[in-house]
């Protein structure tokens, strides 16, 4: 249990701490931070700042893993399930919210999970699917997009730009785009038909 290892499991902790700040409504925690017409709960911003730390560390672990020879099985395994379920979490929670519309999140959410199933067929034939350029453009653009949701348009909102809804949209076509390179540059995986 290396230090890589703990920041990806810490990130996995995180997931339900966050979403009990951004789900349950105790009457406590629902002050509103307010800057001229821009409001957003406190509980949503310690949510949105919990969400942004987590997937931060996706990074943080990575480096560190690579730099120290600290690359191991379990990260290898937990660091991409970490992300998935960060995601899909949050996800979740935004359409839980209002939001987004649920379309998008079981989108995003399938591809995760039909990305992840190609990658244990790649494994079952000895080979490793390694991140393409596209895969980590997703990531980016996934992070971005919850975060500016998270936070209620911020700073976007002071002028009436719905740069949220262009981000969560430009996120979701390259979630299917990086979906479809993978199947298509992957293709031989999946014939059945093998002497």
């Amino acid at each position: 249990m290396n230090l890589p290892n703990r920041i990806t499991i810490a990130r996995i902790f995180m997931i339900p701490v966050m979403l009990v700040f951004l789900l349950v409504d105790f009457e406590w925690w629902s002050y509103e931070l307010s800057l001229g017409s821009y409001t957003l709960p406190v509980n949503q911003l310690i949510g949105a700042i919990l969400f942004i730390v987590a997937a931060s560390t996706d990074g943080i672990d990575g480096y560190i893993a690579r730099k120290h020879n600290l690359v191991t099985n379990l990260g290898k395994l937990l660091d991409p399930l970490a992300d998935k379920l960060l995601v899909a979490a949050v996800l979740v929670a935004l359409v839980a919210m209002g939001e987004i519309q649920a379309i998008i999140a079981i989108v995003i959410i399938s591809r995760e999970f039909a990305v992840t199933g190609l990658r244990e067929i790649a494994l079952l034939e000895g080979s490793v699917i390694a991140a393409s350029k596209w895969g980590k453009a997703k990531t980016i653009a996934q992070i971005i997009a919850i975060s500016v949701l998270l936070l209620n348009n911020f700073p976007f909102e002071w002028i009436r730009f719905p740069f949220d809804e262009i981000a969560i949209w430009v996120a979701t076509l390259i979630t299917i785009y990086s979906g479809i390179d993978y199947f298509v540059k992957n293709k031989s995986l999946l014939s059945f038909s093998k002497s």
